[in-house]
């Protein structure tokens, strides 16, 4: 089995994922993938006619996101019209299957150069779905449309599912707050000393005009006495039916689990930021590498899917990465970084007890409830922010894992090179 190595990893800044208030909600989708696919070609000299594939993952696959974006953002980019794009759907998993996949494509020998990554933006996707509401169009994602799969599996609104696995692991919202003012200290140091400044592109537009040179939603000025004053962001969700004559999203989760009493604690401050941007990481083969001077930054141990429960949908990141420990034939001492999305703070709460960790080996950096999650990119940015860390430190292993929608979680080893 061949090797796959990653060459490079970039991603933009991400800005506030309001229409007409972020830097980057005025670009076009495929503009936005375009930029790190450009990046990536430019910073290691591609000859882009030799990239087998443009592996991408877009969640909110809608309007001007609808379509293949892989391609399309390719062919924005310059690409040769020869490079290959395709784009593929795991709800936030997204740009780490999307990494997965380019990776089982080189160590199958199919693929030499593969790109990957993924790209959400949060305000367009937020202000075209609000206008397809308004107009009586459009029902609800993730199962919550289809009555038949409701009553087989029930899925409810992700901010209400984070408030159940609080409450049935007993998990305080003071506890969750402080890893929300955590993860904006992390960052905020990491932002200050430059941990970022490797992988992070500065967006322009056609004139070579600045879009976005930094990150818009961190707010270091966080403390433990403000996130106490926030209402919980979910408790008008409970008794809202998830559909027109359907269940509510309260009875959705109490149809499987009926003792659980689901307390809303899940806020602003303890879940993932609203954002747009875009992340892309390059791998080759062994032998493109060796032929083209390509010099590897890491290799790809072992990579990993899993589903779990869609009823609570957010606990599948543990599971995923106890398949991938077993599947490199390493245990937890031996991972130096853990990169696990901060989607909601329970979630990685609930991840670091399972597994018993170190928390100061997961996110180091902070994570998206201080930088934003843009959804189908952030995988990729993960997978970068590891290595980055990895380099910094002089680790040897990386674990990247996120909770998708439908109760799902992808997950990767890296081993820095």
């Amino acid at each position: 089995m061949s090797e796959a190595y990653i060459i490079d990893a970039v991603r933009t800044p991400r800005s506030i994922g309001k229409m007409g208030k972020g830097a980057l909600s005025t670009m076009h989708p495929e503009h936005l993938s375009a930029a790190v696919l450009a990046a990536v070609r430019d910073r290691n000299n591609l000859n882009t006619a030799e990239v087998d594939d443009v592996i991408w993952g877009v969640t909110g696959a809608m309007g001007l996101q609808a379509g293949d974006i892989g391609r399309n953002a390719a062919l924005d980019a310059g690409y040769d019209i020869r490079a290959g794009g395709v784009t593929l759907n795991r709800f936030c998993g997204s740009s780490i299957t999307a990494t997965n996949f380019a990776a089982g494509m080189i160590m199958a020998g199919m693929h030499d150069l593969v790109i990957s990554g993924g790209m959400d933006m949060m305000s367009y996707v937020n202000w075209y779905g609000q206008t397809m509401r308004d107009a009586g169009i459009g029902g609800g994602g993730m199962g919550t449309g289809n009555p038949r799969l409701q009553a087989k599996h029930p899925q409810s609104n992700q901010g209400v599912c984070a408030d159940a696995v609080a409450a049935m692991e007993g998990i305080t919202r003071a506890e969750l707050e402080e890893m929300g003012v955590e993860s904006q200290r992390r960052a905020a140091i990491a932002l200050a000393e430059g941990r970022f400044a490797k992988s992070t592109i500065v967006v322009k537009d056609d004139d070579g005009n600045v879009i976005l040179d930094h990150e818009e939603y961190p707010r270091p000025d966080t403390t433990l006495e403000g996130l106490a004053q926030l209402k919980p962001a979910f408790e008008m969700f409970l008794d809202m039916p998830s559909a027109e004559g359907q269940k509510t999203f309260r009875q959705l989760i109490n149809q499987v689990y009926p003792d659980v009493e689901i307390k809303p604690i899940h806020h602003v401050g303890i879940s993932s930021g609203v954002v747009d941007g875009a992340a892309a990481v390059l791998l080759a083969s062994k032998d493109y590498a060796e032929k083209h001077g390509l010099k590897p930054r890491a290799r790809i141990v072992a990579m990993a899917e899993i589903g779990d429960c869609p009823t609570l949908m957010l606990n599948a990141p543990g599971p995923a990465a106890k398949k991938v420990l077993a599947r490199a034939g390493l245990t937890k001492d031996d991972i130096d970084v853990w990169e696990v999305n901060e989607a909601f703070a329970v979630v990685v709460e609930k991840f670091i007890r399972d597994l018993g960790l170190d928390r100061a080996k997961v996110n180091p950096n902070g994570g998206s409830i201080a930088l934003g999650h843009p959804i189908a990119g952030t995988g990729a940015i993960l997978i970068g922010t590891a290595l980055d860390e990895l380099e910094r430190t002089g680790g040897r292993y990386g674990l990247i894992t996120m909770c998708a929608a439908g109760g799902m979680a992808p997950a990767i080893i890296i081993e820095r090179i």
